[in-house]
């Protein structure tokens, strides 16, 4: 087993909102290359405790790429190196001995930190309760192949439902914006008989959502980059076409 020596993790700290923010260096004499960055970070924070240091704060959850929690910047990318990754896949083989490796929050308005790497993603919630659901009275679960479905609509639904939340779309975009992340929420629903009957309302209301707390989207294409469910931005295309006819229909039926 190949072993990683002499490794500089490079760490923001800050002990909430308000705090002063300063980077902390800390050694890691060896690591095994088949550990993950995660585990790297709790032999950090197992040796800083025993010190009677503070650990450094994080968040993590299943740890195999399917909470979206692990949301760090790994020398400046989302995520790091690994593409189509999260940051809980992302193992010490992708780097050297002696590399120094600098691991940063997300950096965006939408996602305030609360403390070290942690930072709140609630706006993410806010976008999903204003309209990600379908509350359509249908009585009982009905059977799974009675209404038939094309493939190429089923497979683009469930693409778009990969969607893990973890919010890097927003920390690559330059402008912070979430409409990748907003665009999958609509697509998964949107395509599918089911999400028909509040399709319009369901995407002025995520939309105008989003737009309370995150930036305009001018096509960088960052967002697909750093995705690591590598989610398309052909969602967000389908977004900005669902919500002018919603605004249009929607209109409409106030004028009535």
């Amino acid at each position: 087993m190949s072993v990683l020596t002499n490794i500089t993790l490079k760490v923001w700290r800050q002990d909430g909102p308000d705090g002063q923010g300063r980077f902390e260096s800390h050694q890691v004499p060896e690591i095994s290359e088949e550990a993950s960055l995660l585990e790297m970070l709790d032999i950090v924070n197992e040796r800083l405790v025993e010190e009677g240091r503070e650990a450094i704060v994080f968040d993590h959850d299943c740890r195999e790429g399917i909470c979206g929690t692990c949301s760090l910047m790994i020398d400046g990318q989302a995520h790091g190196p690994t593409k189509g990754a999260a940051t809980c896949q992302v193992h010490m083989r992708v780097f050297s001995s002696g590399d120094e490796i600098v691991l940063e929050p997300w950096r965006a308005d939408g996602f305030p930190l609360v403390k070290d790497l942690m930072v709140d993603r609630s706006a993410f919630d806010r976008i999903v309760e204003a309209g990600g659901f379908i509350t359509s009275p249908t009585g009982g679960a009905p059977d799974a192949n009675l209404i038939p479905i094309p493939k190429p609509v089923s497979d683009a639904s469930m693409d778009a439902a990969a969607c893990i939340g973890c919010g890097a779309c927003v920390a690559a975009c330059p402008n912070g914006a979430a409409s990748l992340f907003t665009s999958a929420k609509l697509a998964h629903l949107n395509l599918l008989p089911q999400g028909q009957s509040e399709r319009e309302k369901r995407t002025e209301a995520m939309v105008e959502m989003m737009d309370d707390h995150f930036g305009s989207c001018t096509n960088h294409g960052e967002c697909e980059s750093a995705c690591p469910k590598e989610i398309s931005i052909d969602n967000i295309a389908l977004m900005n076409s669902d919500y002018l006819t919603s605004k249009f229909k929607n209109r409409k039926k106030l004028a009535r």
